[in-house]
């Protein structure tokens, strides 16, 4: 799938444009010495991450099936509300199974665009197995929040974008927990600068994929709480983000969730924008690797729980 990614992402980034925002792209820094760390500012993006860009993609490509039985899915949250508003711009009914541990104020954002909730027991994981036999049981689209070829290159639209803002590339940081976001646009971006080096970052206390790349199969290992919710949880078996992860993914790193808050803090008082613990584990990654030339970090959400925010923000 890599080589056809970045001609679907082209055909994704005209199919989208209608219903997602143009992200900009900041300097965060400029010591003068031929090194920038710009950000991508997902978390500007409708619905607050970047999601969005899948989602629709993939609702688009199911086209007169999943008008006439609607679609189902499982997220714990920014997904959830991507395929939600989708939806509600499609005019597309949507059910979202969430696992049972999910902050009341994502649950709301889903719901605000009128799609369905099921909880389910357990792990991310489970719940995604639970959509998907449910949608197989019953012929609707499963909307997959990575483990779809829409879905990614609807993420991939990230790299069309920048290549138009950037014209040199070195280095691209993204957090990963599936894997869709940085493999949809790291293939893009190899296809402008096959140089580009390509860093995933995830947390500590829950870091599947990078695991499962380190043992050269898919792993399902416990995750622990972390400020990370959007990467956070397991990888499905047969997840098409895994080989693409093993060509596409140069560095991994894993983030500690006191780095994660710090980052959280930091961006939120120096550039007055919200960012999520997600976002600032791609941050906390380009800070402590401080790579040479050009940086692009994507900044992948802005969606934070009241209660998570306050005990960020008063440790």
């Amino acid at each position: 799938m890599n080589d056809d990614l970045p001609a679907a992402a082209v055909r994704a980034a005209a199919a989208i444009e209608p219903h997602v925002r143009r992200t900009p792209l900041e300097l965060l820094s400029d010591p003068g010495d031929g090194n920038q760390l710009w950000a991508k500012c997902e978390n500007l993006q409708v619905t607050g991450s970047f999601k969005v860009r899948g989602a629709i993609n993939a609702l688009l490509e199911s086209g007169e099936v999943a008008r006439s039985r609607g679609v189902v899915t499982a997220s714990t949250g920014n997904h959830g509300a991507a395929v939600a508003f989708g939806g509600y711009r499609l005019g597309i009914d949507v059910t979202v199974y969430t696992p049972e541990v999910v902050d009341p104020s994502k649950t709301a954002a889903i719901e605000r665009w009128g799609a369905r909730l099921v909880t389910v027991p357990g792990d991310p994981v489970d719940a995604e197995l639970t959509a998907g036999a449910f949608a197989v049981d019953n012929g609707q689209p499963y909307i997959s929040p990575y483990n779809d070829p829409a879905v990614v290159a609807g993420q991939g639209t990230v790299g069309i974008e920048l290549t138009d803002q950037l014209n040199q590339i070195d280095t691209l940081i993204a957090s990963v927990g599936g894997g869709g976001l940085i493999c949809g646009t790291a293939a893009v971006l190899r296809a402008a600068h096959p140089a580009v080096r390509v860093i995933g970052a995830s947390p500590v206390n829950s870091n599947v994929m990078m695991q499962s790349v380190a043992a050269g199969r898919i792993t399902q290992v416990a995750s622990q709480p972390t400020l990370s919710d959007g990467t956070a949880g397991g990888v499905e078996s047969d997840a098409i983000t895994f080989p693409m992860c093993q060509r596409l993914v140069d560095e991994w790193i894993a983030i500690d969730e006191d780095s994660i808050a710090a980052e959280m803090r930091s961006f939120i008082g120096t550039h007055h924008q919200l960012i999520e613990g997600s976002a600032a584990v791609a941050l906390a990654a380009a800070r402590r690797l401080s790579p040479a030339g050009i940086t692009v970090v994507i900044l992948c959400g802005a969606n934070v729980a009241a209660t998570t925010l306050r005990s960020v923000l008063e440790p």
